[in-house]
């Protein structure tokens, strides 16, 4: 198979496949007669969705702000321990514990503490959840990396008497990038998902979770599928644009060369 024929089918064959479904979809519902509380037809959904524009895109930047800036000091914060557990194992011991009970915490039991403890007009609450959410796999992937690098080149900068800053500059970090950019690719996903799931708890109304929460109360449950479809997007768009950061910094740089 040639290349170009490969790239034509990475393109197509989801996009025949999505319309597959929808096509059965649309039968379900206008031919079976399934009813639109259980499943709404997607014609249905994309006349909420246009007519709800202004609405979504809204909650969508609402959304999308929390999962960012959750996902950006997560991403700081789990570079920065691993570091530092990779260079002290006291550290490293002391936060295992704490890394550990940080993945294992429910979103929807933290949500309301939080939201209750910021208050009901701030959106802190919504992005510390966020940030928790990329911290885990951001830490744990960045402190594999670190330990990546092999006695012999760790040996080798101690011969030419580099200091810790060079050998984290020079060595340590160029070895555990990919694993760096993985975890980040991996939170991106995490940090729409908490985001989302921390509106359903109070706090600020107008974000993509608050809003599918009360269009469906409120019967309304085309709408909420538009915005589901919204955060499908959203988290598109999160996980592509952090693969495509993975591309442009791994590309002409093999991992675990130092430069």
């Amino acid at each position: 198979m040639s290349l170009r024929t490969e790239s034509t089918l990475r393109v197509v064959a989801p996009i025949t496949v999505g319309l597959i479904v929808l096509g059965i979809w649309q039968f379900l519902v206008s031919v079976v007669g399934v009813s639109d509380y259980l499943l709404p037809s997607p014609a249905s959904i994309v006349e909420e969705f246009i007519a709800y524009w202004p609405s979504i895109v809204q909650a969508t930047l609402i959304t999308g702000t929390n999962a960012l800036v959750g996902l950006v000091f997560g991403s700081i914060l789990g570079i920065a321990l691993a570091a530092l557990a990779a260079r002290w194992k006291v550290i490293d011991r002391m936060s295992a514990p704490v890394v550990a009970a940080l993945a294992v915490v429910p979103i929807v039991a933290l949500a309301p503490v939080l939201n209750s403890m910021f208050g009901a007009d701030s959106q802190f609450g919504r992005q510390a959840i966020a940030g928790i959410a990329s911290f885990v796999p951001v830490f744990l992937n960045t402190l594999r990396g670190f330990r990546q690098t092999t006695p012999v080149h760790r040996d080798l900068m101690k011969a030419y008497a580099a200091n810790s800053s060079q050998v984290l500059r020079t060595l340590t970090l160029p070895t555990a990038r990919p694993f760096i950019l993985t975890g980040i690719r991996i939170a991106s996903s995490l940090a729409v998902i908490s985001a989302l799931v921390a509106e359903y708890f109070g706090g600020p109304r107008g974000g993509l979770g608050a809003l599918i929460s009360t269009s469906a109360a409120s019967s309304a449950y085309a709408r909420a599928w538009a915005y589901v479809v919204a955060s499908i997007v959203l988290g598109l768009i999160f996980y592509l644009a952090t693969l495509g950061l993975e591309r442009l910094v791994q590309r002409g740089r093999p991992a675990g060369v130092a430069r």
